[in-house]
């Protein structure tokens, strides 16, 4: 668990990453005009998803009304594919507003919607410090692609 909490990519991964083409690579799922959505490299749990802007930005409050209109069609697509391939019973859906607040990732605002299922919490977060996930990223990646595109 170490090495995730001391990972840092040099730049900003949200800045960089729609810039490249290779959108299965850099886990981008879905663009839009004015937000993304891409996977979480080290997810909560399967199917962790981020809703970003591309343009960065920190402060909640100077988000464009198009940009806070699309991040929230977004967070609704986001979720309807993920109860289309996925199936959770439920949602965890927040953002981390500043380093103070808990935000990894603190200088560019950003959604998470993390799918949740009953009974998915148990020991090995607990005791081993560990989140086992039942299904690869790339797996993952072909379902969402596929159900943004029929949305």
């Amino acid at each position: 668990m170490e090495y995730i909490k001391s990972f840092k990519e040099p730049g900003c991964i949200f800045c960089d990453k729609p810039q490249q083409s290779n959108d299965r690579e850099n886990l981008i799922v879905h663009r839009g005009q004015h937000c993304f959505v891409i996977m979480n490299k080290f997810p909560y749990n399967n199917g962790h998803l981020m809703i970003v802007s591309y343009r960065h930005e920190a402060q909640v409050e100077n988000l464009t009304a198009a940009e806070s209109q699309e991040m929230m069609a977004l967070l609704q697509a986001a979720a309807a594919a993920l109860k289309q391939t996925m199936a959770p019973h439920g949602f965890n859906i927040g953002m981390n507003a500043g380093k103070t607040a808990g935000a990894g990732i603190d200088d560019h605002l950003h959604f998470h919607l993390v799918p949740r299922w009953d009974g998915d919490t148990n020991f090995m977060p607990v005791i081993g410090h560990t989140k086992v996930v039942s299904e690869g990223l790339w797996e993952t990646w072909e379902k969402l692609r596929k159900a943004f595109q029929a949305i």
